[in-house]
């Protein structure tokens, strides 16, 4: 199912559209889709893993469970 929407488009911008369109042999309506579903879609950004995981003193090995709260080690 879809929703029929009306917006106004700058007439440069509907221009480029058109142009690109018809460069990439496709529709207006396809490129504004893609872009709306790739500003939407859910971005995992990675983040280098630059130090230990656990938070501790180095080379002190793991720290007692009985102390620690698991998930605190684990996302802490």
């Amino acid at each position: 199912m879809s929703v029929r929407t009306t917006i106004d488009i700058p007439d440069e911008l509907h221009s480029k559209l058109r142009q690109r369109a018809a460069r990439e042999k496709t529709s207006i309506r396809s490129l504004v889709i893609m872009a709306i579903e790739e500003q939407y879609r859910t971005k995992r950004r990675r983040v280098p893993v630059t130090g230990p995981m656990i938070k501790g003193t180095p080379g002190a090995g793991p720290l007692p469970l009985d102390t620690e709260n698991p998930y605190d080690l684990i996302f802490g």
